[in-house]
């Protein structure tokens, strides 16, 4: 009796318990790991490390172009993987060009993450080792304009500097002389670039797009149209992993900082993924012993 009384009490406290309760439990599984990251491992997809392995072939003193093509709605999946590029391109002395095709915050976000790394690396001088170049409405006709003339679809930086006076433009005047564009794209500006500028000038394409819109893109990078792709939060996980393993110094960095990061972005969905299923199975429990109990 007392051992049915109990299970009852259970099975009772589990129909009437508190919902503010459940609520406390998915805070802390949001907060928690990202003020103590646990750091579970990620697994790295062929996707992500082609795209990743082009990056890092590079050479001191070759261009890359950051696009950024998503706004703030997206910022938790593209920031990760824009930062992540950039601190790569810092760590190997790449120039790179930033740009925002996107009209709702593209530009916002770009000014954001440039300052973050520009706080990390101090050493980065502007107009020598990066450049920002501001929004430009329109995007695939800016794409076709920049394949002959750069300068031409940007006539000045945002500090209203004419693009043709800064040292790091002096050599780039189209996209051929680029080594390779990554586009962290939401909608459809990601698929510009590969059939606008890929498909004209030739020149290599890494999307990051958000996780959504990835599995469009299998079907140009099985076509040899993109180098690679880093899809949302885990691919931007999977390229922090990769930088991790190549660059102790990043290594460092992702092990200490209390920003936000891809990484920990996974450690709370896993968090937050196995608390829920904790409460659908001890629901779904309660609930078939009760209809057991009236039979």
């Amino acid at each position: 009796m007392s051992t049915s009384h109990g299970v009852g009490g259970i099975k009772r406290q589990l129909f009437e318990v508190d919902r503010r309760w459940i609520f406390l439990v998915v805070l802390l599984g949001v907060v928690v790991p990202i003020v103590v990251p646990i750091g579970l491992p990620v697994t790295t997809t062929e996707s992500t490390e082609r795209a990743f392995a082009f990056m890092e072939a590079l050479k001191p003193g070759d261009t890359v172009l950051v696009s950024f093509d998503y706004g703030p709605s997206s910022a938790p999946e593209n920031d990760p993987m824009a930062e992540a590029v950039m601190r790569q391109c810092a760590i190997k002395k790449i120039p790179f060009i930033v740009i925002a095709l996107w009209r709702s915050g593209g530009l916002a976000r770009a000014n954001d993450c440039i300052a973050k790394i520009a706080s990390e690396f101090p050493h980065l001088q502007y107009g020598v080792d990066y450049v920002n170049l501001g929004y430009k409405d329109g995007p695939d006709a800016v794409m076709r304009r920049m394949g002959s003339d750069i300068a031409g679809a940007f006539p000045t930086d945002v500090r209203g500097t004419p693009t043709r006076q800064i040292p790091m433009m002096a050599g780039i005047q189209n996209l051929d002389q680029v080594r390779a564009v990554f586009t962290v794209a939401t909608g459809t500006i990601g698929e510009y670039w590969i059939t606008q500028v890929h498909a004209q000038a030739g020149t290599p394409i890494i999307i990051g797009p958000t996780a959504v819109s990835a599995p469009k893109y299998y079907a140009y990078q099985n076509a040899g149209q993109l180098v690679g792709m880093v899809a949302g939060m885990k691919g931007a996980a999977e390229y922090e992993t990769l930088l991790r393993g190549s660059h102790p110094e990043m290594a460092r960095f992702y092990g200490s900082t209390r920003g936000f990061t891809a990484t920990k972005g996974m450690d709370v969905q896993t968090v937050l993924h196995t608390a829920i299923l904790g409460f659908i199975v001890a629901g779904n429990a309660a609930f078939l012993s009760s209809r057991r109990a009236i039979r």
